[in-house]
């Protein structure tokens, strides 16, 4: 595989690949509790319950109407003590935002380019068909777009002003679909985005994040494309003397653990550059400081996977994440068109 070819399948798969090793002790803020149910994580692993962090008693979700129910059978266990938030996902298999990349995916390939309201019909089908995923837990993005939806809001109207992390998790596929075109990424990217995410610092992010792939796409080194373009959450000072403290020090006394963009952007940049040129290590390391590790590693995962390339990212990770073949499929589909 060429070299071009090599960074945009590593660019699209590393996302579902950082994702998919977290997915067991996602939400784990007790590194301890953590250590204890799984270990040190290394490879696909199926979640355990109960969750001891789960605070998904705490949440709740309640449809205005048919147009709003996007819980389906998964309903009955919020307000629950000790569930896992992915308690019925297999090893390697992706949490509810990375399935949506695949969505986006089949919205690519069909439409033949971004279209948004393509894409919104899929995704509203998605979320509102029974057993079309099994994921428990509903980010507060996907309840936010629904709750408008069922008040017969336009989809394209219904965003939130999420201030999550999680509005991060598409861009590695749309940056490989676009091989490094600047101002197409940008653009596809921003109204993408914005469909579930109207915080000015989550479309902030998101930019910044395609400008370093698309960086990556050109050859520039991965630490340099994040420095370029991450300067508003990161730094060469930054990098220098986190690097002294072992990763659970940084994601977790210097930058928090948790999902809101401020934080767990310069968390997630920072575990990149540190592991520039090794994607095991980072994807791994990421996961094992616990916290929002499947966003983070969805940024990890593509950051890394665009820079080192496909071939140089663990083999058992790229034929074990589930459903391999038609993830395969999607991307070189999305990476290889005419």
């Amino acid at each position: 595989m060429e070299k071009a070819a090599e960074s945009l399948t590593g660019l699209a798969m590393g996302g579902f690949i950082g994702d998919a090793i977290s997915m067991p002790v996602h939400w784990y803020y007790d590194r301890s509790a953590l250590h204890h149910d799984y270990g040190t994580i290394r490879d696909y692993t199926a979640p355990k319950s109960p969750h001891p962090g789960s605070i998904l008693w705490r949440s709740e979700y309640t449809p205005i109407n048919e147009r709003g129910n996007i819980l389906h059978d998964q309903a009955r266990y919020w307000g629950q003590r000790g569930i896992h938030y992915h308690q019925f996902l297999r090893a390697g298999e992706n949490t509810l935002n990375l399935q949506l990349a695949k969505v986006l995916m089949d919205s690519l390939i069909h439409s033949g380019g971004y279209d948004a309201d393509d894409y919104l019909t899929r995704y509203i089908d998605f979320m509102l068909t029974p057993g079309k995923h099994r994921d428990t837990y509903v980010e507060e993005c996907h309840r936010k777009f629904f709750t408008a939806y069922a008040r017969g809001t336009a989809p394209r109207k219904c965003a939130g002003t999420d201030i999550h992390i999680g509005g991060l998790a598409h861009v590695g596929v749309l940056s490989a679909y676009f091989r490094g075109d600047l101002e197409a990424t940008r653009k596809a990217v921003r109204e993408h985005v914005s469909l579930t995410h109207q915080s000015p610092e989550v479309l902030a992010a998101a930019d910044a994040l395609a400008r370093m792939a698309c960086d990556l796409l050109i050859g520039t080194p991965l630490r340099e494309a994040i420095l370029n373009h991450g300067s508003a959450w990161f730094s060469q000072r930054k990098a220098l003397e986190w690097s002294k403290d072992p990763d659970e020090v940084v994601i977790g006394r210097r930058v928090s653990p948790a999902c809101y963009i401020a934080e767990a952007f310069p968390a997630s940049l920072y575990l990149a550059w540190k592991y520039a040129d090794n994607f095991e290590k980072g994807i791994t390391a990421n996961a094992n400081v616990g916290g929002d590790n499947c966003h983070r590693g969805a940024v990890i995962g593509t950051l890394i996977g665009g820079a080192v390339g496909i071939s140089k990212m663990p083999q058992r990770y790229i034929d074990g994440i589930d459903d391999a073949t038609r993830l395969q499929w999607q991307i070189e589909t999305i990476v290889t068109r005419a």
